[in-house]
């Protein structure tokens, strides 16, 4: 399964499992309260919404990591003729909730941004997001195909994968 299908997955399974958890709901007095009570909470309870508003409202990676995972996420998932990119349908901002939601996942996403300006630094003088896109693409694919990889590029590697 590729990149991009791994995204997908993941964006679909979410979905599909709340869709699941809400119709299985046979309480209508319990699913009116709901729905009066978490409007665009896709079946969320009130302390649920809460807590996803504030996740949404706090701020953990900066600005620069921000775009960095955009263009990284833009290279994944590029804009073609049938849809748009990784940008287009939110994944920085999924990445970004996801890394305050699990806070186990900030070091390994913030070491692994970290990494990717080091090398693209040492390759092309630039870190990436300052890159051309020639060069963040030679920089991705050095570390895209871990079969091909060179051993000493294995962070990069774990990183992307």
């Amino acid at each position: 399964m590729d990149r991009r299908e791994s995204l997908k997955a993941l964006v679909i399974g979410s979905l599909s499992a709340g869709a699941m958890v809400t119709a299985c709901n046979n309480d209508e007095a319990s699913q009116k309260e709901t729905s009066a009570t978490t409007a665009n909470s896709y079946g969320r309870t009130p302390d649920e919404v809460l807590r996803d508003e504030k996740l949404h409202a706090d701020k953990f990676f900066t600005a620069a990591e921000m775009a960095t995972i955009g263009i990284l996420a833009d290279i994944i998932i590029p804009k073609d003729e049938h849809s748009g990119s990784a940008t287009d349908a939110g994944v920085p901002d999924f990445i970004e909730f996801m890394a305050k939601d699990v806070p186990s996942y900030q070091i390994p996403i913030r070491g692994g941004l970290r990494w990717l300006d080091v090398f693209s630094f040492k390759s092309h003088g630039k870190i990436f997001s300052e890159s051309t896109p020639e060069q963040r693409l030679a920089v991705v694919d050095q570390i895209a195909y871990p079969a091909k990889a060179k051993p000493e590029l294995s962070q990069g590697v774990a990183f992307l994968h």
